[in-house]
């Protein structure tokens, strides 16, 4: 296993012992003490928080391409047994069509997707509550003058 496995099996183990802070992150504290003194031991290497930043951020990029393709259309599913994303030829063929350089994606075993969504993925802002200009809503808008009277 290398180090890379290794940080995100520790980091989903994190995740789950609730160490995240409210923002839904690991502190720097939590990293350095409970992270890279372990993976530090397990290889023999001296790990740094700046290369751990590093990694997350090619973690949250992996993820973000996954994220894409799953909330590009309804049409895409995950099945964890085959570790690859499901939809029909018409479904793929459509996101081929904004997304030429992910062909790989129809045949490729993500084995990291689920680990990524535990430790990336409940962390992260998705918009899914986004409103977007010209759509309908019901919520309430409070006004400037309402605003003052709640204080």
């Amino acid at each position: 296993m290398d180090k890379s496995n290794e940080l995100l099996k520790l980091m989903v183990n994190a995740a789950n012992r609730g160490w995240r802070d409210k923002s839904g992150l690991l502190s720097k504290q939590t990293v350095k003490k409970r992270i890279l003194l372990i993976l530090n031991a397990k290889f023999g290497s001296e790990w740094t928080y700046k290369e751990y930043t590093s990694r997350l951020k090619w973690f949250k990029q992996q993820y973000a391409n996954y994220f894409q393709l799953m909330w590009h259309s309804s049409g895409f599913g995950w099945d964890p047994i085959t570790k690859k994303f499901t939809a029909s030829e018409e479904v793929w063929e459509d996101y081929f069509k904004s997304h030429p350089i992910h062909k790989s994606y129809r045949t490729y075993t993500f084995v990291d997707y689920e680990d990524l969504r535990i430790t990336i993925g409940n962390g992260a802002a998705t918009g899914r509550h986004l409103i977007g200009l010209g759509e309908e809503t019901d919520a309430r808008i409070f006004d400037l003058e309402e605003n003052r009277d709640v204080i």
